[in-house]
């Protein structure tokens, strides 16, 4: 699958790739060279789906409004988030055969024989669209309740979806995945502290800054204090706890999708390693983990996973 090749312009085409992209940058492999193709291509168009609904609510995407014509908007229109929410909403209802015609945007359109092919439903691309919905309406969270709940809309989707695309989902291993993706959201949260209150978020509890007698302030600054790396730390060991809760997963599947899952999970930890060794001090810019770290990880999940046969 190549997303933007055929009758698409080579500038779409560019455009797309630049999109798609930007997994390198994840904590995770998102569709590495060692699953079958099918599978590779249907997760690259999942991940192309949730990168670019990611990129509107976040205001991230490529100058020149060139999502907004292809999604049938005025250029002008990129800046407004809810309407490009809206807009793309409509396109991905095309992916299912609504009326009016085809996906517009050659990322959806990537996505229909994906969807086709899998028998996927639109819940989970719908709940990704309502959590950057409540971006745009929720900048702050009062409890790790409500944060859990809008990791259900921003997180959880998508490992559903890796499990519908390899026809291994189940009432256990979705609940399972939500405990890996939640875990994998929050690890994100505690990494970008700095960047997201740059755009006027926080995803740190209230409830939790309270209780570590952290402020917005206190957020601000080049570097944390100790109250902010004890929060930090707090809710680092959350997402820890949750990545342990979810391991059986890995073991209850065999062969690559095992060696996959493990990525999931070892992308996690080696993430939380990273943020570890930054002494729990994310403000200067989201601690990253190195590839050996990231090896390291999922070759540790996979000799502990129970297997489960």
């Amino acid at each position: 699958m190549n997303p933007g090749h055929g009758t698409r312009p080579l500038s779409d085409t560019v455009h797309v790739s630049a999109t798609l992209d930007k997994a390198a940058a994840e904590n995770f492999p998102v569709a590495p060279a060692f699953l079958p193709r099918a599978w590779r291509d249907g997760l690259t168009a999942v991940y192309g789906y949730a990168r670019l609904v990611d990129d509107i609510g976040d205001g991230d995407l490529a100058p020149g409004g060139r999502d907004a014509v292809l999604l049938g908007l005025d250029p002008a229109a990129v800046d407004d988030r809810l309407a490009m929410l809206d807009a793309f909403e409509a396109d991905l209802l095309r992916v299912f055969g609504s009326a009016d015609g085809p996906p517009r945007h050659p990322l959806l359109l990537a996505l229909q024989p994906v969807v086709r092919a899998h028998g996927l439903t639109p819940e989970p691309f719908l709940g990704l669209i309502e959590a950057n919905r409540q971006d745009q309406r929720v900048t702050r969270y009062a409890t790790y309740g409500d944060l859990v709940a809008y990791c259900e809309l921003s997180a959880n989707p998508v490992g559903r979806l890796v499990l519908s695309l390899t026809g291994t989902s189940t009432p256990e291993r979705i609940r399972l995945s939500d405990a890996v993706c939640t875990a994998l959201q929050i690890v994100e949260h505690v990494q970008d502290v700095a960047e997201d209150l740059g755009r006027d978020r926080i995803y740190l509890p209230a409830e939790d800054m309270r209780r570590f007698h952290v402020s917005e302030s206190d957020l601000a600054a080049p570097s944390a204090g100790a109250s902010v790396r004890a929060l930090v730390a707090f809710e680092a060991d959350r997402a820890a706890t949750l990545l342990d809760e979810g391991v059986p997963l890995v073991g209850s599947v065999h062969g690559r999708l095992r060696l996959l899952l493990a990525g999931f999970v070892g992308g996690g930890r080696a993430a939380l390693r990273a943020v570890t060794a930054a002494g729990f001090d994310v403000l200067p810019g989201p601690p990253k983990p190195t590839k050996s770290g990231l090896l390291r990880e999922v070759a540790a999940v996979l000799r502990t996973a129970p297997r489960k046969r």
